[in-house]
């Protein structure tokens, strides 16, 4: 990045080619569509070229998902707005165990390790994480408690972040 802030066109050219499929992964997951998902992607990379100084340290690769996750969520707003599809004003974004799933994402490594998740830990974090739906939206939907609901998904996460570090789907 220390050299994306330089303006090194190759800096930024090989990070793109490092990381774009995850941006992209998430992106389709969440968005569901091919066209949207390259709009965001390009959107993000955007972001990185005009403005590198928003990276400012730690992992790159959970703070990237982050900035993607944020735009999928953003481009989902506007569509509510528009009455294209619904989503809920709420969006928890305070979970910092994400962080280390999405810096660990590789699209077929993550599916063949959310598929080792119970049915109950998969759905929920499949719906909160990739279709941006709420923790409160989750337990209406499912009619589970919020707090069981929150469990789940932590415990999901941790257990997701644990197939990933001992190299599931390698």
């Amino acid at each position: 990045m220390a050299r994306v802030r330089d303006r090194d066109v190759a800096a930024f050219e090989s990070l793109y080619d490092a990381y774009y499929r995850l941006v992209y992964g998430v992106a389709l997951r969440m968005l569901g569509e091919r066209a949207a998902a390259e709009d965001v992607t390009q959107s993000v990379f955007l972001k990185i070229w005009t403005s590198p100084e928003r990276f400012v340290a730690g992992n790159f690769g959970a703070w990237l998902s982050r900035v993607a996750r944020n735009g999928c969520l953003d481009m989902l707003r506007k569509r509510a707005v528009r009455g294209e599809t619904e989503l809920p004003c709420d969006v928890q974004d305070d979970a910092p165990i994400d962080d280390v799933v999405f810096a660990n994402i590789d699209g077929a490594r993550v599916r063949e390790a959310l598929s080792a998740l119970p049915e109950e830990q998969r759905s929920l974090i499949e719906l909160g994480f990739f279709a941006g739906v709420t923790h409160d939206e989750l337990a209406r939907r499912t009619s589970t408690p919020l707090g069981t609901v929150k469990t789940r998904i932590r415990t999901g996460l941790r257990r997701l972040r644990s197939l990933l570090e001992n190299g599931m789907g390698r």
